[in-house]
């Protein structure tokens, strides 16, 4: 089973911004409730869509610069990353569906 990416300031544009593939970051705290939630579908999308898009999770705790840099205000929030790019942000608590949907419109 595939588990979603820690990314860090140090790897950060390596794995997100240079990657081949379309990358799902999901910017949350521990200390954030609806992220718990969201964990379990974060890694569930990780096993589906291994070898196709990269999963990861950022701290914004940890990486408030790279959180400010993509202006997150709410969490948890998902940004996909695509060519180096964000092309789809979702703010809030969301169902797998609605990630899903967001990842195949950019495979």
């Amino acid at each position: 089973m595939s588990s979603a990416l820690k990314i860090e300031s140090t790897n950060f544009d390596s794995e997100v911004l240079q990657s081949k593939v379309p990358v799902l970051v999901d910017f949350w705290a521990p200390w954030c409730g609806p992220c718990k939630l969201l964990g379990p579908t974060i890694e569930t999308l990780a096993s589906e869509y291994a070898g196709r898009v990269k999963v990861a999770k950022l701290n914004v705790e940890d990486n408030q610069e790279l959180a400010a840099r993509f202006g997150i205000r709410g969490i948890p929030t998902v940004m996909v990353f695509k060519n180096g790019s964000p092309v789809s942000t979702l703010v809030g608590l969301r169902s797998k569906e609605d990630l899903a949907k967001v990842l195949d419109a950019n495979l």
